[in-house]
């Protein structure tokens, strides 16, 4: 069973920046992939960005050019820094982690970006 607790979520002003963490434990199994989720009020969940174990990642195109992310395998650590926020980027942002032999999700972690 892996335990994912994200942090750094918050209030921030268009044009701000935060930065997201994701702390995993608990994982037998080396944590293949990584990424953000995230799910606006009356909206599914969409992907944000993943990585890869080896550092390959895949954004979508709304967090292209804005956002970073990044994963230190030896922390077991995932970040997401988020630059130039938009109010459309409002949303609960939720860690992922893909072992090979399951999925896991984080709690989430609210990211309101508003004047």
């Amino acid at each position: 069973q892996v335990q994912l607790v994200e942090s750094g979520g918050g209030l921030v002003q268009p044009g701000g920046s935060l930065r997201l963490s994701c702390v995993a434990s608990g994982s037998r199994y080396s944590i293949n992939i990584m990424g953000w989720y995230r799910q606006a009020p009356g909206k599914q969940r969409e992907l944000v960005a993943v990585v890869t174990r080896g550092g390959s990642t895949n954004s979508a195109d709304s967090a292209k050019g804005r956002f970073t992310i990044s994963r230190d395998n030896a922390k077991n650590t995932l970040y997401l820094q988020m630059n130039s926020l938009k109010p459309e980027d409002t949303a609960v942002y939720y860690c992922y982690a893909l072992t090979a032999v399951a999925a896991y999700w984080g709690q989430g972690t609210q990211v309101t970006v508003s004047s």
